[in-house]
């Protein structure tokens, strides 16, 4: 669900001074403003999240081998002294 940001307020003397188109362009420019720097920060944030997790995986990947070897080692090891 998207949710639009918006300003609240604008000074009264401001949106004299501005005129109503004047104000009007001021708080879209704001808006797009906020909206385009939401956008890089979830795109930053995105990335950063897909690398820790592409360095987590190749992490735990590593760790599955080592405990696969391990158990190899051990039921072969118990196979030959029980025989």
């Amino acid at each position: 669900m998207a949710r639009t940001v918006g300003v609240l307020l604008l000074p009264e003397t401001l949106r004299q001074r501005l005129g109503e188109d004047g104000a009007r362009d001021l708080v879209e420019l704001v808006n797009a403003s906020l909206a385009s720097a939401k956008e890089v920060w979830n795109e930053t944030a995105v990335e950063r999240l897909e690398r820790r997790l592409a360095e987590t995986k190749a992490e735990l990947i590593r760790w599955m081998f080592v405990f696969w070897v391990g158990q190899v080692g051990i039921t072969v090891a118990l196979l030959t002294l029980r025989h």
